[in-house]
Formats: structure tokens, sequence, C-alpha cells
């Protein structure tokens, strides 16, 4: 089997304002790069208007001579910068945002038109394209980098965090400021208790946050796939969420995790029993295995042979 060289472009470049961002798509790449038969290299550019054309530019002059066999561009804007490199063939990768923001959403398929694959991060985000692209996306999302999110005895990980040991924590595995994901909520939960929120957080402190909690809270209004979801079951720590996204199938059957839509009374009552154990786990990390980087990786790469068997 060949050799594939693909370069994966992404507008979620970190920086050291936002450490965390795009920090699964570099998993991934990572992934993607643990694969004999794949030969894979990283662009990344910060998110803005201004930095579309000037990463178009670079891109052309840095890969513009480059022996490529795809393109893959993550979020639906980066697709234009992409599809500067004429060649090589294109896919593209769709998140949440660039689908459901009016702006975002008729640029994301005008590019996506032009692109040879299209796949979505979970197939409910797939359905929100209401048939506006023929053929239907694949369902390739990034996975759960396992190596990083793993259990971590309590004690340790509050310690590091310089956290009290023996009162109880939550998390809101998000920005605040992020209104889909319903802060407000989080916070109504909590109510007393110490409740701990993710920003500008760097992706090993994450891993630290989530088994310093009794239980992780993701009460979002919608997902594109998901992925706090699956970090929090990697570190076997409970997790109550709504329904959207990856979550119904995620959590479906593991004691001591919730997947229902919010209700304070509902939640509440699955929260007590996390608040009153010192140390609650739950048997997540096997069900979280099933979407590991890797895995997930390989799925990519089988998508570019079919795409790249086709010009046979």
């Amino acid at each position: 089997m060949r050799t594939v060289r693909a370069l994966v472009v992404s507008n979620m470049a970190a920086s050291r304002e936002r450490p965390g961002r795009g920090v699964f798509v570099r998993d991934q790449v990572a992934a993607l790069a643990r694969i004999s038969d794949v030969d894979v290299e990283l662009f990344e550019f910060p998110p803005g208007a201004l930095s579309y054309p000037r990463a178009a530019r670079v891109l052309r002059t840095r890969f513009g001579g480059a022996r490529l066999d795809i393109v893959h561009a993550h979020f639906g804007l980066t697709a234009w910068p992409a599809l500067a490199l004429r060649g090589p063939r294109h896919a593209l990768t769709l998140h949440g945002t660039d689908v459901r923001h009016p702006r975002s959403r008729w640029l994301t398929l005008a590019a996506a038109r032009h692109t040879d694959l299209v796949a979505t991060v979970s197939q409910p985000l797939a359905l929100e394209l209401g048939g506006a692209l023929s053929p239907p996306p694949l369902v390739l999302p990034c996975g759960v980098a396992l190596d990083r999110f793993r259990p971590i005895p309590r004690d340790a990980a509050r310690l590091a965090l310089g956290l009290e040991r023996d009162v109880p924590h939550l998390l809101f595995p998000a920005d605040p400021a992020r209104a889909q994901k319903r802060f407000d909520r989080a916070r109504e939960l909590a109510g007393d208790v110490q409740l701990i929120s993710l920003g500008a957080t760097a992706p090993d402190h994450v891993t630290l946050a989530i088994n310093a909690a009794n239980a992780v809270i993701v009460p979002s209004e919608a997902e594109g796939f998901g992925l706090a979801v699956l970090e929090a079951l990697a570190c076997d720590v409970p997790v109550l969420a709504t329904p959207v996204g990856v979550h119904p199938d995620a959590l479906a059957g593991i004691e001591g995790t919730l997947c229902a839509p919010y209700d304070r009374a509902v939640w509440s009552a699955a929260l007590a029993p996390l608040l009153a154990d010192p140390d609650p786990r739950v048997a997540g990390r096997a069900r979280a295995s099933e979407y590991s980087s890797e895995l997930m990786a390989a799925r990519v790469a089988a998508a570019w042979r079919t795409l790249l068997a086709s010009d046979r």
C-alpha cells in the first residue's frame, strides 16, 4: 500500500491566551502520523477574518510545489485558504459553529461544494445540514487522546491544582463565555458546591481538573461532537450531560452518569450521591476507547485512501 501524503489545515492555532485551542486537531494529526503508510503535516493559523487570505498566501508559498495527495481542512471557513492549493484532492471536516452560525453556514456550504470529501464530527451534526450536500457527509470525529486523559488519584489532582482535598468539586469543561455551553445551568446546579470551569487552560491541566471533580457537568444546548464527555469517561469520572452530539451513545448504560434534558430537580437527584462520595468513579474508559484518537484517525486515513482510489 503506497504512502498517503497529506496536509491538514486548521484555523485553531493555540495562543498564550488559548493554549488548548485546536488541541483535538493536533491530537488527530499526531495519531495519523503514527500510521505507517501516512505522511502528514499540520499547518495551523489563528482565527480571525484577516487570517484567511494570509493563510492562503502562506500555503501557496510553502506547499505550492509539494507532492501532496490530499489537503484536509478543519472547520468550514478553513476550506477557502486550503483550496488555494491546486492539484491535491481536498477534504473538509465540519465541527458545529461552521454549520450553525448563519454567516458561517453559507460560506461553509459554498466551500464544501468545491471539496472532494466532506465530513462532520457526528451524525447529529450531519443531520443539521438537512440534505444541503450531496453525497451526504461522512462522520469523522477527532477522538479522545487516551494517553493524556486517564484516571489520576483525586487527591493528587486536587493537590496539583491547589484545591481543597476534602470538599466536593464540580467541573464545567468549557469557557463560561460560550453561551451554548450553558454555564448558567451549571452554576444553578452547583449551588454552594465549588465549580471549576475551563477557559485559558493548558491541555494537561484539563486532565487534572477532570480528575479533581466529583462530576463533570455538560448542560449544553448543542454540541458538534461532545469530546468533553469522552474525556471525562476516559478518566472514569462521572458525567451529567444533555442528549446532544454523541452524548446519548457515549453515556448509554454507564452507571453513575446521566444523559437527559436539563431539569434542575432531575440533575440534582443524580448529582447528590456523587457529591456525597469522596471519590466517585464510573467504568467509562472502555467506552471512551471506542472513540480514541487512534481509531478515529484510522477512519480518516481509510476515507483518504477510498477517495484517492477513485482516481485510479
